[in-house]
């Protein structure tokens, strides 16, 4: 099967060189200082929060919070959190990077522009730079689906092909999102032109609840789409007409990026978020033989989550 591997699966890649910013975080308003580092191959990717000593891998089974972005923790030190990461995690799949060090200072990822661009503009900046270890990749091989009480729902399915392809759909009624869905194969290339530079985005309605409960406080129009009703308040407006569903299939990445390697599946999706993304990967390393290793050579013991034992 590795011959008919798409050129993004063959080798396990990371960083040239270090590179970082310093932007805000999204929720708790701080001033973050963010760099990232090339990592040995099988490393994966890991997040470090300088100010405490920690450093915290990047996979489902750490998320701690799903609640408005994806928090993932240290089990051995709880009060080790790092917040939205989901794109910056977008942006390295996109990237195909499978190895790197992100140092934050802070509780959060800093949220920049509100998408995953200026993160790919630092990984381009850097560099990418391949090993000579094979890339492994999951995959699914029976179905799984995960659903809540709204009826919106997440599956995984077996692929013919060795790709990941997407079908996600969105529903706001009332309001200029309205019904919106898009269909996707992801490749760098699809990443880059179709993803990476849609914005996050918010309901006027919801933003003064938010802050209430201690929120989005560095939230503002420079990094996020606040639609009111049947307008947009962003003076310069959308990036693209569909950006509310391309950011939500762009969340998705950066979440199912925390299995922990590429999968070779199809995703269908309605209304699902940051906490359905996560249930499905649960529910899909929960059930025997609904996913296998496959491609490249051993998978490096630092990548095994306790459930792929």
């Amino acid at each position: 099967m590795d011959g008919f591997l798409p050129a993004e699966y063959g080798w396990r890649k990371t960083l040239k060189a270090p590179i970082g910013c310093v932007g805000d975080g999204l929720h708790s308003g701080r001033r973050i200082s963010l760099t990232m580092h090339p990592a040995a191959a099988g490393a994966g990717i890991q997040f470090r929060r300088t100010d405490l000593g920690v450093d915290i891998p990047a996979r489902f089974d750490f998320v701690t919070d799903t609640q408005h972005c994806t928090t993932i923790a240290a089990p051995t030190a709880p009060a080790a959190r790092i917040g939205t990461i989901e794109h910056v995690m977008a942006a390295l799949t996109g990237a195909g990077i499978d190895d790197a060090i992100i140092e934050v200072d802070g509780p959060e990822i800093p949220i920049l522009d509100g998408s995953a661009a200026p993160f790919l503009f630092l990984i381009d900046c850097a560099g990418i730079a391949a090993s000579a270890a094979p890339r492994r990749f999951i995959e699914v091989l029976r179905p799984v689906r995960v659903e809540d009480g709204r009826g919106a729902f997440a599956e995984l399915h077996p692929n013919p092909e060795v790709a990941f392809d997407t079908l996600l759909e969105i529903d706001y009624p009332n309001t200029l999102i309205g019904h919106q869905s898009l269909r996707l194969r992801l490749t760098p290339e699809s990443f880059r032109t179709k993803l990476a530079d849609s914005r996050t985005f918010g309901l006027a309605e919801d933003v003064a609840r938010l802050h209430d409960a201690g929120l989005a406080l560095g939230g503002s129009l420079a990094n996020a789409v606040v639609v009111d009703g049947m307008a947009i308040l962003n003076p310069g407006g959308l990036r693209h007409a569909d950006e509310f569903i391309r950011h939500k299939m762009l969340d998705l990445v950066g979440d199912l990026a925390l299995a922990g390697a590429p999968l070779r599946a199809r995703f269908i999706g309605s209304r699902s978020g940051h906490a359905l993304n996560n249930q499905l990967l649960r529910a899909l390393f929960a059930v025997a033989g609904a996913w296998c290793w496959a491609g490249g050579a051993a998978t490096p013991a630092k990548q095994k989550a306790p459930a792929f034992a």
